[in-house]
């Protein structure tokens, strides 16, 4: 079977898929998806953006990647979440994106949380959650909402410290250099 991974023969079907890629098993799991969401978060912090990562998966597979670009193109709404969900809408062809997942690294804000669920994301999967302005419940929850036609499944703290330390990290940088400058 060949797909976004190469070939590969699935080893078991259980919640945490096992592939072998190349002689090498690969465990395909909420970790391994978050990791995947924590490499695209790190290159918007090598752009100097806020370090927020995310992955679109359908059927255990990676579909697509996205990451913050708000500075780069100068748009309030480029959040990792809404390039995705427009990606991906460009990719299937449809605004519905009903049993796809979204591991995003940071808990979606309430432009995000809406977009997910306006466009009937399956679940979201999110590291650090952000008591703040979270609204996937944390601060609010839009995810949700009993009055929306669709409600989003949640899952959060998945590499939650791996996350926060990214964030920590870059935050620190930004200070140090405002300081220096």
């Amino acid at each position: 079977m060949t797909g976004a991974h190469g070939n590969f023969r699935e080893e078991r079907n259980v919640s945490d898929r096992v592939y072998i890629e190349n002689g090498s098993m690969v465990l395909f799991n909420e970790e391994y998806f978050m990791r995947q969401a924590l490499l695209c978060a790190e290159k918007a912090a090598a752009a100097g953006e806020v370090p927020v990562g995310a992955v679109a998966v359908r059927d255990g597979r990676i579909i697509a990647r996205a990451w913050n670009q708000v500075e780069q193109l100068k748009d309030a709404t480029a959040h990792a979440e809404v390039l995705l969900i427009s990606a991906l809408s460009s990719l299937t062809g449809d605004w519905r994106l009903d049993g796809i997942d979204l591991y995003v690294t940071k808990e979606p804000c309430a432009m995000c949380a809406g977009a997910m669920v306006n466009s009937r994301i399956r679940r979201v999967v999110f590291g650090m959650g952000d008591p703040r302005s979270g609204c996937a419940g944390s601060a609010l929850d839009i995810t949700g909402f009993p009055g929306m036609l669709h409600q989003v499944e949640v899952t959060g703290g998945i590499l939650e410290q791996d996350c926060k330390e990214l964030m920590r990290s870059f935050f620190r940088s930004v200070r140090k250099q405002k300081n220096e400058g």
